[in-house]
């Protein structure tokens, strides 16, 4: 499973990071960079959380 972060859409809300910090990090640009970018299944209840809480939609599961 894949993280994607569209950067483009990305307006730094910090959610993404403050529900999972050991994957997500908004950079000092305040714009999120996944991390790792790809996760194991046993994270995806977590990932899809994390998703579903983006409130400009910038993220998505592959």
């Amino acid at each position: 499973m894949k993280i994607v972060a569209d950067r483009t859409v990305c307006e730094g809300h910090g959610m993404c990071e403050a529900l999972a910090p050991d994957m997500f990090r908004i950079g000092d640009d305040g714009i999120v960079a996944p991390r790792p970018a790809t996760v194991a299944a046993s994270d995806r209840e977590l990932l899809e959380l994390v998703v579903d809480s983006c409130p400009v939609q910038a993220l998505r599961l592959t």
